[in-house]
C-alpha cells in the first residue's frame, strides 16, 4: 500500500527519543521492516545530543500489531531508548491554505519574544508545522514553516510585535522559489560598507561637517537627491584625482560583506550593487569582490583634478529601482525573484520593487516601509532570511571577515 493511499486507513506513529549515537534511524526501520509496513511520514530532530525520532506507518496486515509493538519496545530498550507507539487513522491533518515560512533574529532570542512571535502567527490563523534552527551564531535564527495563513496577513501582524520584542521577523511565501531568488542588488554606503563614501572625500577636501549634514538629511528623504548630491559633489572642485586611490584604500567593509557575498556566489546568486556615490569606488569593490552587476554615479575628472560635477546618468531614489530591473533582466531573473538590501529613503524604491526588500540597520522611514529588518551590525545575517543555515555557510569553506 503506497501511503498516498492512507487516508482513511489505520496507521501507527512510532515516536523513539533518547541518546542521539549512528545507527538509530536506520535500526528502527530495519526493525519495522519485518511487519511490512509502509513509511507515510518521518520526522527527525537532534537537541543537545538527545534525538526525537518519529515514524508514521501503516498497521501491520494480519494482526501483527501487538507483534509489532513488543518488538519496537524491546529493541527501544537495547539501545537505551524510550518508545512511544500511538494508533490513529490516516496521514497528518491537512494543512490550511497559505504556506509561509517566518524566520526570527534575535540576539538573544528569549522564551517571551519566541511566546509572543507565535502567539501572534496562531492568531492570524496560521498552524506553525514546523520549527528549525539556522543559526546560532552571530544570532539565534529560527525558521517556523506556517500553513493556513497568507504572508502578507503574516507580515503585518508581526511587525509591530517584532518591533516592540526588539527581534526581526522575516515573512516570505514558502516554495521552491525561495531558493530561485538569485539576484541580490544592495547598496553601497552604510550598507555594503562602513561608509558614506562622499564623507571620505569631503575629508580630503577639508568640508566633511557640510557635506556629511546634507548626507544625513538626505538619508531621511528631507531633501532632493539629486539636489544634495550636486550641491555635495560642488564642495569636491579642485581636490587632486589621485585623491581616488586614498578613498579606496580607506573604505571599510560592513563586517559579513566578504562571507555574505562568497557565500551567495557558491550558491548559484548573482550580486550586484548600486550606489549614490561614485563609479570611481563602486568598479574597485566589483573587481575586489567578484561583483556581477555595479552603478554608481561618476566624478567628472579634468586635467587631474575633480570639477565639482557628476556626468552621465544620475543614480537616485528612482535610479537605483530602475538599475535593480536592468540586473534582473541581465540576469534572466523574474523582479519577483531578487533580493535587495539597503539603509537610506533613496534605496526604497528599489526595495519595493524586489521580490524581498529588506532594510539593513536602516532609518526607521525604511524599515516600517519595507519588507522586513535586520537590525544586527553582520550583513551576512541576511543569509538566514534566504534560508541559509550556518552550516551552509561554513561548508562554503570561507574565512569569516569579522
Amino acid at each position: 500500500m503506497s501511503a498516498s493511499q492512507t487516508s482513511d486507513v489505520p496507521t501507527l506513529l512510532v515516536k523513539i527519543f533518547g541518546k542521539d549515537r549512528p545507527g538509530i534511524t536506520a535500526g528502527l526501520f530495519d526493525t519495522l521492516a519485518a511487519y511490512s509496513v509502509d513509511v507515510v511520514d518521518i520526522e527527525q530532530v537532534v537537541t543537545r545530543g538527545r534525538i526525537v525520532l518519529c515514524a508514521l506507518v501503516t498497521e501491520p496486515p494480519g494482526g501483527l500489531e501487538g507483534g509489532l509493538r513488543a518488538t519496537v519496545h524491546s529493541w527501544a530498550e537495547s539501545m537505551k531508548m524510550q518508545a512511544e507507539i500511538i494508533s490513529g487513522i490516516g496521514d497528518n491533518r491537512p494543512r490550511g491554505l497559505g504556506r509561509s515560512l517566518v524566520t526570527v533574529l534575535g540576539h538573544p532570542l528569549t522564551a517571551e519574544s519566541t511566546a509572543r512571535i507565535t502567539a501572534r502567527i496562531t492568531a492570524t490563523g496560521g498552524n506553525i508545522d514546523r520549527i528549525f534552527r539556522l543559526a546560532k551564531y552571530p544570532v539565534t535564527a529560527v525558521e517556523f514553516a506556517v500553513s493556513g495563513a497568507e504572508p502578507e496577513t503574516l507580515r503585518t501582524a508581526l511587525v509591530t510585535e517584532s518591533a516592540a520584542l526588539g527581534v526581526d521577523v522575516a515573512v516570505v511565501a514558502a516554495g521552491l522559489h525561495r531558493r530561485a531568488q538569485r539576484l541580490v542588488v544592495m547598496d553601497v554606503d552604510s550598507t555594503l560598507i562602513q561608509d558614506e563614501v562622499i564623507e571620505l572625500f569631503a575629508a580630503h577636501a577639508g568640508c566633511e561637517k557640510e557635506v556629511a549634514e546634507v548626507t544625513e538629511a538626505a538619508m531621511r528623504g528631507e531633501l532632493d537627491f539629486e539636489q544634495s548630491l550636486h550641491a555635495r559633489v560642488a564642495l569636491l572642485e579642485g581636490l587632486d584625482a589621485s585623491v581616488i586611490e586614498k578613498v579606496r584604500s580607506e573604505v571599510r567593509l560592513t563586517p559579513g560583506a566578504r562571507t555574505l557575498i562568497r557565500t551567495l556566489k557558491r550558491l548559484g546568486f548573482q550580486v550586484g550593487v548600486v550606489s549614490g556615490g561614485f563609479t570611481q569606488v563602486t568598479d574597485d569593490l566589483k573587481e575586489r569582490l567578484g561583483l556581477d552587476f555595479a552603478q554608481a554615479n561618476t566624478l567628472e575628472i579634468v586635467d587631474g583634478k575633480l570639477t565639482g560635477r557628476v556626468t552621465g546618468e544620475i543614480v537616485d531614489r528612482a535610479g537605483k529601482a530602475r538599475l535593480l530591473r536592468r540586473f534582473a533582466a541581465e540576469a534572466g531573473v523574474p523582479l519577483a525573484q531578487t533580493v535587495a538590501i539597503g539603509d537610506g529613503a533613496n534605496d526604497l524604491d528599489m526595495l519595493n520593487a524586489a521580490g524581498l526588500g529588506v532594510a539593513f540597520n536602516a532609518k526607521p522611514v525604511v524599515r516600517q516601509a519595507a519588507h522586513t529588518a535586520v537590525n544586527f551590525p553582520f550583513l551576512d545575517t541576511v543569509l538566514y532570511l534566504l534560508g541559509v543555515t550556518r552550516e551552509e555557510v561554513e561548508a562554503a569553506d570561507m574565512h569569516d571577515d569579522r
